[in-house]
């Protein structure tokens, strides 16, 4: 690594602990995804909680803590849910 490498590399370093304190750093570009509210797009489907949980493939306690937002949903389950909230039959397509 050359000195003007290592030179941005430390740069980056620097702006990614400004972005981590809410600075704002110049060129950056941030985007907000809300969380989905689990408890209405399951309340949607008319599902129990039980029941939605093993459609889309996750625990019931798993599904207790996203709808009490002690923990968010994340990557493909965000998709998942982003799926059902636009169109709750692709349940029945999952599992019949």
């Amino acid at each position: 690594m050359n000195e003007k490498q290592f030179d941005e590399l430390l740069q980056s370093v620097r702006d990614m602990g400004r972005h981590m304190r809410g600075q704002a750093v110049a060129g950056v570009r941030v985007h907000d995804f809300p969380d989905p509210d689990v408890k209405a797009i399951r309340e949607r489907t008319g599902l129990s909680q039980t029941r939605f949980a093993y459609l889309i493939g996750v625990k019931p306690k798993t599904l207790q803590n996203w709808e009490q937002h002690r923990v968010r949903p994340a990557g493909p389950a965000r998709a998942l849910l982003k799926i059902v909230e636009l169109n709750p039959e692709a349940l029945s397509a999952l599992h019949g």
